[in-house]
């Protein structure tokens, strides 16, 4: 049995005729990569500033915030969230700029997960 598309002029003639049947491919989509955001310790900006930056540009509560405050401050860094590619990016800058502009050295970056 040969498989061909169906077309509106095809009959069906009854019992014994081959029936064409319209095949249609699946596809799949992927999921887009994720990325890991990371902060990085460094001897100057103050543990009160890097709890702030958390709780407003990562919507952590104090607690939270705190607890990866203190895990950057004691193993040189942490992942503060996984975002797509363009969130990532985005929290990166916003902290890099914030950081800058309030005049502390905080690094912030991100890497494939």
């Amino acid at each position: 049995m040969t498989l061909r598309p169906f077309l509106m002029s095809d009959k069906d003639d009854g019992p014994g005729s081959e029936a064409s049947i319209l095949t249609k491919a699946k596809t799949r989509t992927q999921r887009p990569p994720m990325y890991k955001v990371l902060l990085l310790n460094d001897d100057y900006t103050p543990m009160e500033f890097v709890v702030h930056i958390l709780e407003r540009f990562f919507g952590l509560n104090h607690a939270q915030a705190f607890e990866i405050m203190l895990t950057v401050h004691k193993k040189g860094l942490a992942v503060v969230g996984v975002f797509s590619f363009e969130v990532a990016e985005t929290k990166v800058a916003q902290v890099m700029d914030f950081s800058r502009r309030h005049q502390h050295p905080l690094q912030c970056t991100m890497e494939k997960e």
